[in-house]
């Protein structure tokens, strides 16, 4: 191929744009119940992101990276002319950075995930015909997209409900948070254990049986609750603070809580949706390399790390409006419902994950931050931000499609001579 390196350089470049904007938006998505219910500074929610999502995304990213990257467009009518995929990946990638660009600038969260699949359709469906589609593939991924936001939604309503019965409405609270809280640590730890092992470390090179991955996920689960324990053992009631807001020190446990839930959404997230910018870069670098379509090209790992710069990047320039949006204005967040929110929500992903499903931490973070609002009744959540969310929602697809059609075309009058 003739233009080989200037692809390379432009997936390079793209790809890390992309990633930029997937931490502007979307890891600001993650941190937002942190920082919302003030368990998390904005600094501290920065590092543990930068270290969780950079991890998930390199350990734990190949899986969806694979749906994204040759699931959506039928490789076999490439297969005369390979560089229109070239362009095709090129164009999903700068279309969705932009959209990103702009949504993550008003505030808006939106899906990444939305942005890079209908940006990919958009290309295959104008610029190569609509039967190079996998519509089956794509009806899926549209029905996670409903699915995903109303099963963390309930879960996190119940993870709530359990929270008040068992600790809140106690006549004891504290004690009993004391008491409580490291199950849920446990159970927390144990859940992202076991995903990562299962999922993540295949193409480390790591095997491990299933028994194994079990009792390490119970080990680790168990140092991490005893940790805890250690840690919250030490929170003393604060009398006076306590008067104005009776849970006071129980949401100081919470808080505690939250740092793990936290640390474990940045993994699931950087495991999930890595793939949205990673997908179409590893696409452009096995075909400019090959001259093949949807040849069994191994995952580069300098993409993988690329995206994992570019998240934690974004995520540090940008990521504060996103986050003042959904930790602050759909509902009131105390560390115990963003701890309910978090759980259910990385619990979602990652069970989506380990199935290849290309799901949206957006859907899932929102639906479970409303299950929580839900817990406390209509009237604790902002009817007016929903609708709003609700609205950058269903433009996302068809401003990603537009304008990678645009781009489509515009490489392909730059490139085809």
């Amino acid at each position: 191929m003739e233009y080989q390196t200037i692809y390379l350089i432009l997936a390079g470049i793209f790809g890390l744009f992309m990633a930029w904007g997937i931490g502007a938006n979307d890891v600001a998505n993650a941190m937002a119940t942190s920082v919302g219910s003030k368990a998390l500074t904005i600094k501290q929610a920065i590092l543990i992101a930068a270290i969780f999502e950079f991890a998930g995304a390199v350990l734990a990213g190949g899986e969806v990276t694979s749906t994204i990257r040759k699931g959506i467009v039928d490789a076999d009518s490439l297969a005369g002319t390979p560089e229109l995929l070239i362009f095709g990946m090129l164009a999903s990638l700068l279309a969705a950075g932009l959209w990103l660009l702009i949504a993550s600038k008003k505030g808006w969260p939106v899906s990444t995930t939305h942005s890079i699949v209908g940006a990919v359709v958009g290309f295959a469906a104008v610029g190569l015909g609509m039967e190079a589609v996998h519509w089956e593939k794509v009806g899926k991924i549209v029905m996670s997209w409903v699915i995903s936001p109303l099963t963390s939604g309930i879960i996190a309503f119940l993870i709530f409900q359990s929270v008040q019965y068992l600790i809140l409405r106690q006549k004891d609270p504290l004690a009993k948070a004391k008491k409580w809280v490291p199950m849920y640590m446990f159970f927390t730890a144990f859940i992202l254990t076991l995903v990562t092992i299962k999922k993540g470390l295949k193409h480390v090179g790591l095997h491990i049986s299933n028994n194994e991955a079990y009792l390490y996920a119970s080990v680790i689960g168990a140092l991490v609750a005893i940790i805890g324990a250690v840690v919250i053992a030490r929170i003393k009631p604060d009398p006076d603070k306590d008067k104005d807001f009776h849970f006071y020190t129980v949401e100081k446990v919470f808080a505690v809580l939250m740092i793990v839930t936290a640390s474990g959404l940045a993994f699931a997230h950087g495991s999930n949706d890595v793939a949205n910018a990673v997908g179409p870069v590893a696409a452009v670098v096995s075909t400019a390399k090959t001259g093949l379509v949807g040849s069994k090209a191994p995952l580069e790992s300098w993409v993988l790390l690329l995206g994992g710069i570019g998240i934690v990047i974004g995520l540090a320039t940008y990521g504060r409006r996103v986050i003042a949006t959904v930790g602050e204005k759909i509902t009131h967040l105390t560390p115990s419902r963003g701890f309910a929110a978090e759980l259910a929500a990385s619990s979602t992903i990652v069970v989506a994950s380990a199935t290849g499903m290309p799901i949206s931490t957006t859907h899932t973070l929102v639906g479970a931050v409303l299950g929580v609002g839900m817990a406390r009744g209509l009237s604790a959540i902002n009817m007016n931000v929903v609708r709003g969310i609700f609205t950058s929602w269903l433009v996302t697809i068809p401003a990603g499609a537009a304008l990678s059609i645009v781009f489509f075309y515009l490489f392909k009058a730059i490139f085809s001579h």
